[in-house]
């Protein structure tokens, strides 16, 4: 079942610069017939690695949302995958992944993974319980917990919006509680980006981000918050 199921799956990595990480996110999703990488304008070798893989390249304009939009106007399967290029997939993904596939009623339906980080830290630990807590109780994975979505339903939702920022939280409020279901196996995150900006300053702005999103505040502004200046997506 499992063969069958990825046979008919499209894995979307966006990236940008992410030369570091993207070899092993490619490697969590090898057996998938369908790989594409929309590179954002890398400078490193980003675009080499993926061809070395045998993704296919696309480019498209830097922007998460964007490329992702890219990347599904580009695929051939009738379910979708959008992975972060710093995340790597636990081996049973695909166990899971194929399960959900299989379930008549999720055509209509997404689904994301258990939040988990490369580190073996305390503060690695509270965060991934503060992530389950908040999928929990608001419904609402953020993109480094992947997105696995059926074309059809994809496309009826309107897709990822060429937005500079929130673009997983605006589709996943599009999609709905009671349309999102939280697999078992996890997508394990860098802790890079938590170490370079400290575990509270991180989390608080992320927080911050977040509920100025809710209060209706632009993704344009909110950007300035997140990314006063160009570093790691």
């Amino acid at each position: 079942m499992k063969s069958a199921a990825l046979a008919r799956l499209s894995v979307i990595v966006p990236v940008l610069d992410a030369a570091a990480s993207l070899a092993a996110t490619l490697a969590s999703v090898a057996g998938v017939a369908d790989m594409i990488v929309v590179d954002g304008g890398s400078t490193d070798d980003s675009v080499a690695i993926a061809e070395g893989t045998g993704a296919r390249v696309v480019r498209a304009a830097r922007g998460r949302g964007g490329q992702m939009a890219a990347g599904a106007a580009a695929a051939q399967g009738d379910w979708l995958l959008f992975l972060h290029a710093d995340t790597v997939l636990e081996r049973d993904w695909e166990t899971d992944a194929a399960a959900f596939m299989a379930e008549a009623n999720d055509v209509r339906r997404a689904a994301a993974f258990r939040f988990a980080l490369d580190d073996a830290t305390p503060q690695a630990r509270r965060l991934e319980r503060l992530v389950a807590a908040r999928c929990r109780w608001l419904a609402l994975p953020y993109g480094d917990q992947g997105l696995l979505i059926a074309r059809a339903f994809y496309d009826e939702l309107g897709g990822f919006k060429a937005m500079p920022l929130m673009e997983d939280v605006d589709i996943v409020q599009r999609i709905g509680r009671r349309r999102l279901v939280m697999l078992k196996a996890a997508a394990v995150t860098s802790a890079e980006r938590w170490h370079r900006d400290g575990w509270l300053r991180r989390s608080a702005r992320n927080l911050m981000c977040l509920s100025l999103y809710s209060l209706g505040v632009a993704p344009e502004r909110i950007e300035r918050i997140y990314r006063p200046r160009r570093s790691g997506r």
